[in-house]
């Protein structure tokens, strides 16, 4: 029998992007592939640059399927990262069932993925990761954050899983965002033991009036001076439990990034790198404020794109998430000038890269003492499950249903998340799929009273944070999942005016302002919530139905 590792090396395609423009041919798509094809490419000037981010947690490979839809507003409408589906396709002359459709787009999901199987796997990246290396021995590793959380180990570790095996890829530098929900004091003892530096130019502290973190790292590598800034996620406050870090405040701080950009030119740097956990519009916007910033590595957003976004002189550069990508950027840095690069966003196709051995043994060792319950079988899904994307996905229709079920509400609220891998039909749910959801250190199911107007109210709320065409405005995930409940959404509208038509769904009557609706949710940012774990609720949920049967949710109608 052939194995899937001999399927794909004799079908799947892979090509290199260098230069200023260019694309993945469709003759290209249709080559044989190998290690080599996937990894390696002519190298360009004298700087190299890798990044990884949004990994969350995730030590083994996975299913992940990128969002069908990605909605884009004001300025961003229409223009990557707001591309999806056939439209991605096309835009970046993809062949459709190829290996990158299937990497890069939710088309033909299911099918695809029981053709190439998972993605990612630290083990794997750092395979990647060595390749790169041997070929460009001064290459930089930037760690763009969201990466100690988002598993079961790493919540039983307090990141702990995370850390050690990503000090065995031996980045260069991170910056973060989820790793505060560990508690500020937490992740202050932690990073002094890191043997990178923890960069955060934005935030500071609120006593002080002080940047509370190294804003910047200076690195010398083949005789160019290169200046690493790093750019926490600046609305930790708004979209995280601000009193799990009370002393620390975070912002977008423009005028601060153009200062350590001016103060890193005046000490000498060649080359300025932002290492951003801002999010794909804010950085684009940022880029065209911000003079003197050469490379954005974005992040928190989850897009990954085959070529870069030019913004003036800068590029930007979006590294998917879940560790299904790493970015090979070179440059060619010359009289502290960008002359030329050449770009790679290496797919980690799990059954074709090779898994380093020591880090493999790595990962085997912090997951030994959860292995027993990581496999616990709770349940089966028949279709996929999956979450990214504006609005619900499956795994958080499951997820409001459980909550309706196992709480005794009529409404159910679940947050929009990007996080959390897919499922594929037929697999069984374990412990370890479900936590890949759900592991968070405020995990709380709340239950509560919650009258129409209320509702209306956080539906608006989170609305303007995804819709707002300011892109400095946006300040959290994707659009808020919703259960027992149908609306309408006009994603042009003004602030306040985006949402009508709320239908309670088990009566079909329209949602009454005055009338109050018990309402579950959880990962309320509030201080002693009281509820179990979502987990245990879903858990509970899965043992009363089996196998769940998800299905498109019809129940939400988008105007754009």
């Amino acid at each position: 029998m052939i194995s899937r590792r001999e399927f794909l090396q004799a079908s799947v395609a892979a090509t290199a992007l260098t230069g200023f423009g260019g694309g993945w041919s469709r003759a290209a798509a249709q080559q044989a592939i190998s290690e080599d094809a996937l990894i390696d490419m002519a190298g360009v000037g004298n700087v190299t640059l890798m990044h990884i981010t949004d990994i969350h947690a995730q030590l083994k490979p996975v299913y992940f399927r990128e969002p069908s839809v990605n909605i884009g507003v004001g300025e961003a409408a229409g223009k990557p990262p707001h591309v999806t589906g056939e439209d991605f396709l096309k835009m970046f002359n993809l062949e459709a069932g190829s290996p990158h459709a299937y990497a890069l787009t939710s088309q033909d999901f299911a099918a695809l993925a029981n053709d190439y199987g998972r993605m990612g796997g630290i083990d794997r990246l750092a395979s990647v990761l060595k390749r790169i290396r041997a070929d460009r021995p001064y290459a930089l590793l930037l760690d763009g954050g969201d990466t100690w959380q988002g598993s079961y180990t790493a919540n039983q570790t307090r990141g702990q899983d995370m850390i050690r095996v990503m000090n065995a890829l031996e980045p260069d530098a991170m910056t973060s965002h989820w790793e505060f929900t560990y508690g500020g004091d937490y992740i202050r003892d932690v990073i002094e033991d890191l043997p990178f530096p923890f960069l955060g130019a934005n935030i500071y502290d609120k006593e002080w009036d002080e940047p509370a973190f190294e804003p910047m790292k200076m690195f010398e590598k083949n005789g160019v001076q290169i200046a690493v800034i790093g750019q926490a996620f600046p609305y930790m406050p708004i979209a995280n439990p601000g009193w799990m870090f009370p002393d620390l405040s975070f912002g977008i701080r423009e005028k601060r990034v153009q200062e350590i950009v001016d103060e890193a030119r005046e000490q000498g740097a060649d080359l300025i790198v932002l290492l951003s956990h801002n999010g794909f519009d804010v950085d684009r916007k940022l880029a065209g404020r911000v003079k003197g910033i050469d490379v954005i590595l974005t992040g928190h957003t989850h897009d990954a794109l085959p070529e870069p976004v030019q913004v003036g002189e800068t590029l930007l550069i979006a590294s998917g998430s879940n560790g299904k990508f790493v970015s090979r950027l070179d440059l060619d840095v010359q009289g502290g000038k960008v002359k030329a690069y050449g770009y790679r966003l290496i797919p980690v196709f799990s059954d074709v890269i090779t898994p380093d051995a020591d880090v493999a043994a790595l990962i085997d060792e912090v997951r030994a003492p959860y292995a027993d319950e990581l496999s616990r079988v709770v349940g089966k899904t028949d279709g996929t499950l999956y979450r990214r994307g504006n609005f619900n996905g499956t795994w958080d229709d499951m997820i409001c249903d459980a909550l309706i079920s196992q709480r005794d509400a009529e409404i159910a609220l679940s947050p929009g998340f990007r996080w959390g891998p897919s499922l594929i039909g037929g697999e069984n749910i374990t412990v370890e799929d479900l936590h890949n959801a759900t592991a968070m250190t405020y995990p709380a199911a709340y239950r509560s009273q919650m009258t129409g107007e209320f509702l209306k109210v956080i539906l608006e709320d989170v609305c303007d944070n995804l819709f707002n065409p300011d892109p400095y405005y946006q300040q959290g995930g994707d659009m808020v999942r919703v259960g027992g409940m149908g609306y309408r959404i006009d994603v042009n509208a003004a602030a306040g005016e985006r949402i009508s038509e709320m239908t309670l769904l088990a009566s079909g009557k329209p949602i009454d302002p005055s009338r109050e609706y018990t309402v579950a949710g959880w990962a309320s940012v509030n201080e002693n919530t009281e509820g179990p774990p979502i987990w245990d609720v879903v858990e509970a949920h899965l043992k009363d139905v089996g196998t769940v049967s998800p299905d498109v949710n019809s129940a939400i109608k988008v105007v754009r």
